[in-house]
């Protein structure tokens, strides 16, 4: 299988007319849209098994379904943008995200996980066709001297969305009164029935308004007159085999590395709420807590909250932390080597999931927080360091760099089985898995002399 040869650059026609401020501020807003869904599928994990009677391992096929989505649309959505335009492709992305959350009115209604399952799929999707555009789309709109600075704009409100999704839950999705499957086996089957039918149609209010955003966002897009972004072809490149581009060991070992990075995140973030309340259900970080309240008091919520909506505040509390831990790996980075300061976050993930695993309670639920400061910096610093020095190659390197996030997939599954043996068990995933990150870190990022010497030779063509 090969792969048509992609770009070194992208620059707006020659003749292209459009409002770039209006264009920057719509495109800026993908960047929003896309982290709010993927924060809120912690919410839909911890919710879907009282509304739905699952257990962790089957909740935790929500992550499964949303990354394959991802996985499966990360090639078509390139094929697509160059036949038919980033505009298209990105009203394509719009109608999938949006038709996604819409499906999410009648599958509470019927209560079917499959239904559900498809809806988020269909999500994931569209949100492909997004961020294949919207990265190349920022750095075009205006200067060109002022690219970087565009892009990391845009890209900060996707850190602001990933905080509101846990909040979402919180507020909107969980319910003040707290059920567990005894509880509920307790009651007469009519009554938990009613209950578990409430607890599924909850999640009808926030997807509805997503989608109707999205609808919203759409027709902006369909009327506005964007710029024109063209292309110019790497012609040296042709079609480059994907199969060739395994004989490059950073590359090979950093696809692993993204797969299991992701693998990690989707991990903690789908079952923190879960982690939390396995942990210390009555006892709270005090930090956490005063963000709470302070929340509560700008939306005017009560400040009686049940223990699954206390932590999804955890959460969210979490998530500012993975902000932070963003801005400082930057900081870093402009004085220390990309490689040192993964490895400094990939040690001191590694090291705040031991100390979770080694002593439980709160102590556990802070440590487990942390992680999400660590891991802050690990996608964009692999991503950078697995498709380094590859020429004309980078381009296809990236595109199996961002498929490996099918790692988000499946190994929440897996987590999700050891579960059930107890939250320290569900752990070993990513213990594992930033164990390897330090190890891509220190040693398995390195180009060898023969990936220097092979990036300077054209791959074999594919007719």
């Amino acid at each position: 299988m090969a792969l048509p040869a992609s770009t070194t650059s992208a620059k707006i026609k020659s003749g292209s007319t459009g409002n770039y401020g209006l264009a920057f501020a719509l495109v800026t807003s993908l960047f929003f849209l896309w982290g709010l869904a993927n924060s809120l599928n912690g919410s839909l994990i911890k919710q879907f098994q009282i509304a739905l009677d699952l257990d962790r391992f089957q909740a935790g096929i929500v992550d499964f379904a949303f990354y394959l989505g991802y996985f499966f649309m990360a090639l078509p959505a390139g094929y697509v943008m160059r036949k038919f335009g980033y505009k298209r492709g990105i009203l394509l992305g719009l109608l999938l995200y949006g038709g996604g959350a819409f499906l999410f009115y009648p599958a509470a209604e019927v209560r079917v996980y499959s239904f559900f399952l498809l809806a988020l799929f269909t999500m994931a999707c569209g949100i492909a066709f997004l961020e294949t555009a919207a990265n190349l789309y920022v750095t075009v709109l205006g200067d060109p001297n002022k690219a970087e600075w565009r892009l990391n704009f845009s890209q900060s409100f996707n850190g602001i969305s990933i905080i509101l999704g846990p909040i979402i839950g919180a507020l909107f999705i969980f319910s003040k009164t707290e059920y567990t499957p005894d509880m509920l086996k307790a009651m007469a089957p009519v009554e938990a029935q009613a209950i578990r039918v409430q607890e599924a149609l909850s999640v009808q209010g926030p997807y509805l308004v997503i989608g109707t955003i999205i609808a919203l966002m759409t027709v902006l897009f369909f009327v506005t007159k964007m710029p024109e972004v063209g292309e110019e072809e790497e012609q040296s490149a042709g079609n480059i085999p994907i199969t060739s581009l395994f004989r490059h060991r950073h590359l090979t070992l950093g696809i692993i590395a993204q797969f299991v990075n992701v693998g990690a995140q989707a991990t903690l973030w789908g079952y923190f709420v879960d982690l939390k309340l396995d942990f210390s259900r009555e006892g709270h970080w005090a930090l956490a807590e005063g963000y709470m309240n302070i929340i509560n008091s700008v939306t005017g919520s009560p400040t009686d909250m049940s223990p699954t909506q206390i932590a999804g505040f955890h959460a969210s509390f979490a998530l500012v932390l993975f902000m932070l831990g963003r801005f400082v790996g930057t900081s870093l980075m402009t004085r220390i080597k990309p490689n040192t300061v993964l490895a400094v976050y990939a040690a001191g993930a590694l090291a705040m999931v031991i100390l979770a695993m080694a002593t439980g309670g709160l102590t556990a639920v802070i440590a487990l927080s942390f992680t999400y400061f660590f891991q802050s910096i690990q996608f964009p610093t692999i991503f950078a360091l697995s498709t380094k020095g590859l020429g004309v190659e980078s381009k296809i390197a990236s595109s199996l760099v961002i498929m490996s996030i099918v790692g988000g997939a499946l190994l929440p599954l897996v987590a999700g089985a050891l579960f059930a043996k107890g939250a320290v068990y569900a752990l070993l995933v990513p213990l594992v898995c930033f164990a390897y990150i330090l190890y891509y870190a220190t040693r398995g990022y390195q180009i060898t002399t023969a990936d220097l010497h092979a990036s300077t030779i054209a791959p074999e063509i594919a007719p």
